[in-house]
This record gives structure tokens, sequence and C-alpha cells, in this order.
């Protein structure tokens, strides 16, 4: 998807949710802690919002990440990484590929995530009884939660709660694949 056209996509479905719900954009700025200027330029498509700003607005209405990125879905879709475009962060050094939106009845959304050497990537707390469960396919993921730190090596994989501020980094000499699922409690 062409990068105008995954702006336009996420900002018709962020007016949509907005709507949906009877917020102002001032309301919605209130909630999600990102300016009216900044909410009114995504939905209109001419912003190309970070991922830290999307996490924020989805944190603050209460849906998905995906939810922003979802088109009307057939029965059955194959996916390929190659003709998605990344959600990028860091100077380019963490790219976001979302490989399947959470859907209605599926409280999950998984995305295949790249960290390039001396990646450092910070994500604020979800809401309570989100969980993130990132497998490493190659390379060395460095996760911070609260004071303690893991690593996670390649064919290894690591789950916890995202209440609570964490951080990626890549330490090794080698890009990290890894792929992530985020699962959202019913509420």
């Amino acid at each position: 998807m062409e990068n105008h056209n995954l702006n336009s996509l996420i900002g018709l479905n962020l007016k949509m949710i907005r709507e949906q719900r009877r917020l102002s954009l001032d309301k919605a700025a209130q909630q999600t802690g990102v300016s009216k200027a900044m909410l009114g330029q995504i939905e209109r498509g001419v912003s190309n919002p970070t991922v830290s700003t999307l996490w924020k607005i989805a944190t603050g209405l209460g849906v998905p990440f995906t939810s922003f990125l979802e088109e009307k879905e057939d029965a059955v879709k194959i996916v390929k990484k190659q003709k998605l475009e990344p959600i990028v962060e860091d100077d380019g050094r963490y790219l976001v590929y979302p490989l399947f939106p959470m859907e209605e009845g599926k409280p999950f959304e998984m995305f295949s995530i790249q960290m390039k050497p001396d990646c450092h990537y910070s994500s604020e707390s979800h809401p309570r009884g989100v969980e993130e469960q990132i497998w490493v396919e190659s390379g060395t993921l460095h996760v911070f939660i609260d004071d303690a730190s893991y690593i996670v090596s390649a064919q290894e994989g690591i789950r916890f709660t995202a209440d609570k501020p964490h951080t990626y980094s890549n330490p090794g000499d080698e890009p990290c694949n890894a792929a992530m699922v985020i699962y959202y409690p019913q509420p």
C-alpha cells in the first residue's frame, strides 16, 4: 500500500471511530493526549502519524492499534510482507508490518517486526489486561518492563502483560526479526 493511501486509510478509520463514539475533535484530543490539530490532519490524510502517535490514539480511544489500518476483509486472506507498507520509527531502525488486524470476535492482532542494530523503541502502557507475545525468528531482542530486563534470542519467545511502559532494543550487530501478537481481553 502506498504511504499516501495508508495515511488516507488511517484518517478515514480514525474519523469513523471518533464519529461512532460521538466524540468531537476536542474531546478526542482530551482522551488521547494528541492535539486537536494533529487529529484533524490525520483524519484528512495529510499527516504521516508515527507508531507512538497511533498507539496514544488507540490507547486513549480504547481500540486496537490495527483498527486504523483495517480494510474490508474477504473470508480468506493471503498476506505478503513485501506488499505491506511498514510503519517506521526510531529513524528507520524499527519497522512494524501489520499482518493481521483485529477483527470482530477475534481479540488479537499480529505484526511482523524488524529491528535494525542499535534500535530502541519505547511503548507506552496499553490498557489493563492487554498482553504481548513476541517470537524472535532471528537476532536478539532486549525487552525492558519496569525495572526488569529480558534477553530473548532467536527461536525463543516472551509473553507479558503490557499495561506498563516497555521498551524493545536490538543489542546485536544483525537485524532482529520477530512476530508479535497483541491480545485484547474482552470487556
